[in-house]
């Protein structure tokens, strides 16, 4: 295979409810990464986005195509990805494939969603169809719901209370909140105390406010090329050295496992043999902290922190800045948003950036040289990971 680099990226404000179209956001994410590229439209031989509730929110299920339009890359193939939270992470590993292969020299990948704009009751009764729709939903399990037997789950298995856990998770949110601080297109720009967040009122037990990521309209768009393009037209090059994707089925059938999710562990493990990696080598992860508890988990099924310790190593603050490894110098889903279709190009952004060094310095992870995405969409029926090496 040909090595595939990142050699643009583009990044919108996320936002509560956006004035924009989700034609009209996509297209200025996608715009910034081909300008910051130097390329023009008509050099992008194909798209790939990630959008998944378009037909809810905006009655649109053919935006991949007017969005190609729109940015002038007349004619080129269109695809759309909808794998709910972690639409854009497979698009990406979709066109990683293509351009590693030969195919293309040249493609355009991104994401956007106006899940803020659809309102907590419908954007709820949709994110649940992420979910089984004859046995889990009938159920009562939405995705707050799903994380929230997780919590129950997590404290059980590893003997933690539940009350030493939940401020260990609220620990999650006060790191993510402090660093969208100082992230200028994040969502919240809000400072919290471990006290207001197990203050909050209760979402869904255990879960209360600040457990719980925003819905959020934005979009994140990445040009992927091969080696010998780049080379061309950067000298900083981000390279995809490895990628990973598995999936599971019915919460039922994995009562042996959770609260550790099995296809997290098997698409990391896919990611790191494949960049020939292992979990100490990463310097900054961005990963899937929809709800505080799955930031616990989520690290551990990545091979940073030992079943049952995450919480101990958010407390020493080996997952901050200058720790062991730092977690989600963005702000994460918790801080910087959550547009489903969009956040796995949205981490792409945050990894690319912060191995050139071109973050704000109050979040840049200085001299960070090997960075990892970890999305997962629905109750973690699927999860995609993608590993990014500087490339000079």
């Amino acid at each position: 295979m040909r090595k595939v680099a990142v050699i643009g990226v583009g990044h919108t404000v996320f936002s509560r409810a956006s004035e924009k179209t989700s034609l009209e956001l996509f297209t200025e994410a996608a715009m910034e990464a081909i300008s910051e590229s130097n390329l023009k439209p008509k050099d992008i031989q194909s798209l790939h986005m990630g959008n998944v509730y378009g037909d809810f929110e905006e009655g649109q299920t053919m935006i991949q195509a007017f969005a190609a339009d729109s940015i002038g890359a007349f004619n080129i193939p269109v695809m759309r990805y909808e794998n709910v939270c972690c639409s854009a992470s497979v698009a990406a590993r979709d066109a990683f494939m293509w351009v590693a292969s030969g195919f293309y020299d040249i493609v355009l990948v991104g994401g956007v969603e106006k899940a803020g704009s659809m309102g907590t009751e419908l954007a709820t009764r949709t994110f649940a169809m992420g979910s089984d729709s004859r046995y889990e939903y009938p159920c009562g399990i939405t995705f707050p719901a799903f994380f929230g037997l997780l919590t129950h789950l997590y404290s059980t298995k590893y003997g933690i209370p539940l009350a030493k856990l939940k401020e260990q998770m609220a620990i999650t949110s006060v790191q993510s909140h402090h660093y969208g601080m100082f992230n200028p297109r994040a969502h919240f720009h809000k400072e919290i105390t471990v006290e207001m967040a197990l203050n909050s009122f209760t979402v869904c037990s255990p879960l209360q406010l600040y457990d719980c990521c925003p819905l959020s309209d934005g979009a994140a768009a990445v040009i992927l090329t091969s080696e010998e393009v780049a080379k061309k037209l950067t000298s900083k090059p981000v390279y995809i050295t490895g990628v990973g994707l598995a999936s599971q089925g019915l919460l039922a059938n994995q009562e042996e496992i959770l609260p550790r999710i099995k296809a997290r562990e098997i698409s990391a493990k896919q990611a790191y043999d494949m960049a020939g990696v292992t979990p100490e080598d990463i310097d900054i992860c961005e990963l899937h902290d929809c709800f505080s508890i799955a930031s616990l988990i989520d690290a551990e099924g990545l091979g940073f922190f030992e079943f049952g310790t995450s919480g101990e190593a958010w407390e020493k603050g080996e997952a901050a800045i200058g720790g062991k490894v730092a977690i989600n110098p963005s702000g994460g889903l918790k801080a910087k948003g959550h547009p489903i279709g969009a956040t796995g190009t949205a981490q792409v952004y945050e990894v690319v950036k912060q191995l050139r060094g071109e973050v704000e310095p109050e979040r840049r992870v200085e001299g960070a040289k090997i960075g990892m995405t970890d999305t997962a969409g629905g109750d973690a029926g699927s999860v995609c990971n993608l590993i990014l090496q500087r490339g000079w």
